[in-house]
């Protein structure tokens, strides 16, 4: 765990059932809403603190994701990813990373041939059975419900990053 976490520089992300607990709400106007954990944001922040890019890759077309990454920085999103492994692909030539440095969290079957490459693969708590064979960690949370956030901590603390990114809030003059 501690091998793969120290040469992770990248997280990608799913984001229904990874970043949400998978349900999509849409009101009489057909509005879509979704409920993101603020905890799994701060767990993001802190990942990106420490260096780590993150990164959005989702086969769904939503204002309300984009909106999310604009509000905690990430800027690569890849909506409407039909074929996800394009997307993944398209990321780390820009980046010039290979796939042991990134880490992938995902929750179904669209996210398995990311999944199968990635250095440190990772399925939710409540993802469906078929892609747990293949990952390297499934989170104790579900998706929308911490599971980022145990991921984000896992990378820091497996990686000895956790103290530096985490220190000022053990200190009196802790400052945001």
């Amino acid at each position: 765990m501690q091998a793969r976490c120290r040469q992770i520089r990248l997280l990608l992300l799913d984001v229904d059932g990874v970043m949400t607990d998978g349900r999509i709400i849409y009101d009489n106007n057909g509005l879509e809403s979704k409920t993101f954990n603020v905890k799994d944001g701060h767990g993001l922040k802190l990942l990106q603190r420490a260096g780590v890019r993150v990164g959005i890759i989702t086969g769904r077309q939503s204002q309300v994701v984009r909106h999310r990454a604009d509000e905690l920085g990430i800027e690569i999103v890849h909506q409407g990813a039909k074929n996800k492994i394009v997307s993944y692909r398209e990321v780390l030539s820009q980046l010039g990373l290979d796939d042991s440095e990134v880490a992938y969290i995902g929750d179904d079957l669209v996210d398995l041939p990311i999944l199968r490459r990635v250095g440190f693969a990772v399925a939710v708590g409540d993802a469906v059975e078929e892609i747990r064979p293949f990952v390297h960690y499934v989170t104790r949370a579900e998706g929308g419900r911490g599971a980022v956030r145990e991921v984000c901590d896992l990378i820091l603390k497996n990686s000895n990053r956790w103290d530096d990114v985490t220190k000022r809030y053990f200190t009196d003059s802790a400052e945001e």
